[in-house]
């Protein structure tokens, strides 16, 4: 199995190689089809080793493939561990991913950058599975810093487009600041444990309760919530959590396909699949687990409030991203786990179906991205409309759809738990659910529904072609169904039993679990719950607002216009980070530059002594006059002053 495995991970890297570095040679369709044969061999596998693990009950794979250093006791390995968790990963992974290179093939068509394009996301799915496949620190930090790389390659991609320049920039020194957090994380748990492989720090940490470290001054921190805390702000820069959460928005600067792939389905979910993980050590820490539920909950509802009033397709989907990352933060926080991961897979597959249906429309609208100029589309793209509205509906949990199930048991959990900040939690959830279903369905509404606003361009758009389509048909399928069919198992079942450690005082799945009669009971009790009844008063609003009465939102604009100016400025995030960070370090910058560079080092030290030995040379030259009698009266003048020091001194 070692091989297979490696092949699983290796498979889409080769084709990257073959893309990148040959695909002048072998032709933009020869690039496409050596890196869909790529993901496509990793899916096949994946599906094989999912079949392996859980219907074949095969014993967990947890072992090095390479050792690249050894330092004292401690081995610095490449290695894989591959259980139930690690085959859920690889299969969204590499499905995705298979999805959204085919879907390229039609949104990149006339794009220069083409195979270079299929190359990076080739890469970054290796770089993916490297990350969810490791069984150590060393290697988890590598596929962390990788997918981290091919992100800022992607969202700068149209590397002419100035907006995409500073987008990729500002999501690497963001990611910068969650990724030190990481590394000092790490550095803690070697410390602690003298080992980098998950078995060993997991066996290790029970011994650690109660240790604590001095960080400043005198006082005394837990290891643990210290070591815990500093792997979560990881995952905040990631998983693009408040305030590291910036950063993703900007991102839709990068073509559309890489905004399922990288920063809806994927990628971003890296820092939720991190804290599952990591669960035997976040259950030794309550203070660690309420920090993460806090953060979750203000992520989950405040940034949907944002997605309320965006304008850009994209933008619109990309702020339900970091609220739906907010839940699936708050389903850790209260240590369910399953519960996170379960939404993690609905999402992916939802949340990438909503990206590929805002690109077909993209394409059909000639690039026009404003929700506000759409109007009517249904009749012109009857696939996209119809994948669009299972994806919303997906999206807002409404019964029998995948995020029905996912998502209700987030809530069910948070309401649940008595860990400190879950009581707010709750509400933070409960209200984003009528915030997703307002924003969820604005954006179908204008785009789909009412009065076309530019009537040429409703008259040359049309349905896009096959490549395009067929992707999301494939996502819509799983977004209706794959909920329904696993929840009994992968939630309420063994599924994870010996993967994920849950302190029994805080198991908030069994006790939801008490209620749960199966998926079809808990669909059709879910028609008469309140969260149901919020979803359907967030879609009301927006149908009202903009189909029945579309005068309502500019009259609210006129009366609250400082709310949603406060939402479009996006509570300010952007201006604080511009002003103190940005500006504080170009203004540093610019101080050392003129000081230290141009004044000490230039002018002192190396024009300096330039112009030291300048004026030097200029004294020193009047000596070589070339009278000889100038030469003779300095001899005579040194030889009298070396007579008086023999005879004085």
């Amino acid at each position: 199995m070692k091989g297979l495995y490696a092949l699983t991970a290796f498979a889409p890297l080769i084709a990257a190689i073959i893309a990148g570095f040959f695909g002048r040679r072998i032709g933009r369709k020869n690039s496409h089809r050596v890196t869909i044969g790529g993901v496509a061999l990793s899916f096949l596998l994946s599906c094989y080793a999912f079949t392996h693990v859980v219907l074949g009950d095969a014993p967990v794979f947890d072992e090095s493939l390479y050792t690249w250093l050894v330092s004292g006791d401690i081995r610095f390995e490449v290695g894989f561990l591959v259980d139930k968790l690690t085959v859920l990963m690889m299969l969204v992974v590499t499905f995705v991913s298979l999805m959204v290179h085919i879907y390229t093939i039609g949104y990149m068509h006339d794009d220069p950058g083409y195979s270079r394009f299929f190359s990076y996301i080739s890469l970054f799915t290796f770089s993916m599975l490297m990350l969810v496949m490791s069984n150590n620190f060393l290697q988890l930090f590598f596929g962390w810093e990788a997918v981290g790389t091919v992100s800022y390659l992607l969202i700068g991609f149209w590397y002419k487009k100035e907006t995409a320049i500073f987008a990729n920039m500002k999501a690497f020194l963001v990611n910068r600041v969650g990724d030190f957090g990481f590394l000092l994380g790490i550095a803690a748990v070697v410390m602690y444990t003298n080992s980098l492989h998950y078995a060993d720090a997991f066996a290790a940490a029970p011994a650690l309760v109660g240790e604590t470290m001095n960080i400043v001054g005198s006082a005394e921190w837990q290891v643990l919530t210290v070591v815990c805390i500093l792997l979560f702000i990881g995952a905040m820069g990631k998983s693009a959590q408040a305030p590291l959460h910036v950063w993703l928005p900007d991102s839709m600067e990068g073509p559309t396909p890489i905004s399922a792939l990288i920063h809806a389905a994927t990628m971003v979910t890296a820092g939720i699949f991190m804290v599952a993980r990591m669960s035997p050590l976040f259950e030794l820490s309550e203070t660690a687990l309420s920090f993460v539920l806090i953060i979750g909950a203000f992520t989950a509802f405040f940034m949907g409030l944002i997605g309320m009033v965006q304008n850009d397709i994209k933008r619109v989907v990309a702020y339900s991203t970091l609220s739906q990352l907010g839940y699936m933060t708050v389903a850790l926080g209260v240590s369910a786990y399953s519960a996170a991961i379960f939404h993690l897979m609905t999402h992916a597959f939802f949340k990438a179906l909503l990206f590929l249906a805002a690109g077909s429309v993209i394409i059909a609208m000639h690039h026009e991205q404003d929700i506000r100029k759409m109007g009517g589309l249904w009749k012109k793209m009857p696939i996209t409309w119809v994948t669009s509205l299972i994806g919303s509906l997906a999206l807002i949990g409404f019964p029998f759809f995948s995020g029905f199930y996912s998502k209700d048991l987030i809530i069910e959990s948070v309401h649940a738990s008595g860990i400190p900040g879950a009581h707010i939690a709750y509400w933070a959830v409960f209200g984003g659910v009528f915030v997703t279903a307002f924003y969820s369905f604005r954006l179908f509404f204008l785009v789909f529904h009412g009065k076309p606003w530019d009537q040429h361009a409703y008259d040359h758009a049309h349905e896009t072609e096959p490549v395009v389509t067929w992707p999301l048909i494939l996502l819509a399928i799983p977004s209706v169904v794959i909920g329904g069919l696993t929840v009994s198992t992968v939630v309420f079942g063994d599924y994870f039993d010996g993967v994920i450690v849950v302190d029994a005082t805080r198991d908030v799945i069994a006790e939801v679990a008490t209620h749960f009669h199966g998926a079809v009971a808990f669909a059709l009790h879910g028609f008469v719950t309140p969260v149901f009844f919020m979803a359907m008063a967030g879609l009301i609003t927006a149908a009202v607002f903009y189909l029945i009465a579309p005068g309502i939102p500019a009259f609210l604009d006129s009366k609250l216009g400082i709310l949603r100016r406060i939402l479009e400025n996006k509570y300010g995030f952007d201006d604080f980070n511009q002003a103190i960070f940005a500006r504080g370090s170009l203004g540093l910058g610019r101080q050392l530059w003129q000081k230290g560079d141009v004044a000490l080092i230039d002018g002192a030290l190396v024009n300096g002594s330039a112009k030291g030995v300048g004026a030097l040379a200029g004294i020193a030259r009047h000596l070589q006059s070339g009278m000889l009698f100038h030469y003779a009266f300095a001899m005579i003048i040194g030889l009298l002053a070396m007579l008086s020091w023999f005879l004085f001194v």
